[in-house]
């Protein structure tokens, strides 16, 4: 296999860490965004979507991050990534895509360019941007992990959930987010960094982060 990724995009850290949990094997391919290198010929060729992460599985090509995490788990289904009860796999998916859905779009890479280089947003104003949609959108996560606390998102093992869960808070911090007003989501976090998986897979640890 092969991951076309780029060390800070957090959709390319979630497929990382499922890729470790399953003790999945496969290529590093950088695709560096700031240089715009998902535009490029070679890359748009293989992706139509030119966004990262991208998944080369054999001749198959899958792309979004949670697409490729559930393709990883219906073709290398041990350990799985999500509960067998149809009511907690609800959940483990309603949490990923709280994080996935409602947070990351609104602080995309593209987004934030799009404000400062097309709208004029000042540095300042771009950061109060992305804290206040980062903040209140792990709010959202926050109450429904204090509703059914477990150790990770559901349940005693680490899930899709956590995959999407752990790249945020790595974003929140490097904006310098308020995170003391969520100590459930805290909680999460700190128990999936003491695994191997989230910790070896973290953006300052890839080929090409130097």
């Amino acid at each position: 296999m092969e991951l076309f990724n780029y060390f800070r995009s957090s959709a390319s850290y979630r497929v990382r860490i499922a890729l470790a949990l399953k003790g999945l094997a496969y290529d590093y391919k950088p695709v560096h965004l700031q240089k715009n290198e998902q535009t490029a010929e070679s890359y748009s060729s293989v992706s139509a979507s030119r966004l990262v992460p991208l998944l080369k599985d054999g001749d198959a090509y899958v792309h979004q991050s949670l697409a490729i995490i559930e393709y990883l788990d219906e073709t290398y289904p041990v350990p799985p990534l999500l509960p067998k009860d149809p009511l907690a796999r609800a959940r483990a998916r309603a949490l990923a895509l709280d994080i996935a859905c409602e947070i990351h779009p609104l602080n995309n890479l593209r987004v934030l360019r799009y404000l400062v280089n097309s709208l004029g947003v000042d540095e300042d104003a771009k950061n109060r941007w992305y804290k206040h949609w980062v903040e209140t959108g792990l709010e959202a996560v926050e109450r429904q992990l204090a509703a059914a606390p477990t150790r990770y998102c559901v349940g005693d093992t680490p899930g899709l959930a956590d995959c999407v869960l752990v790249p945020q808070i790595f974003n929140a911090q490097r904006f310098d987010c308020r995170l003391d007003h969520v100590p459930n989501v805290m909680r999460v976090f700190e128990a999936c960094m003491k695994l191997d998986a989230f910790e070896a897979t973290r953006p300052e640890k890839c080929p090409d982060a130097g």
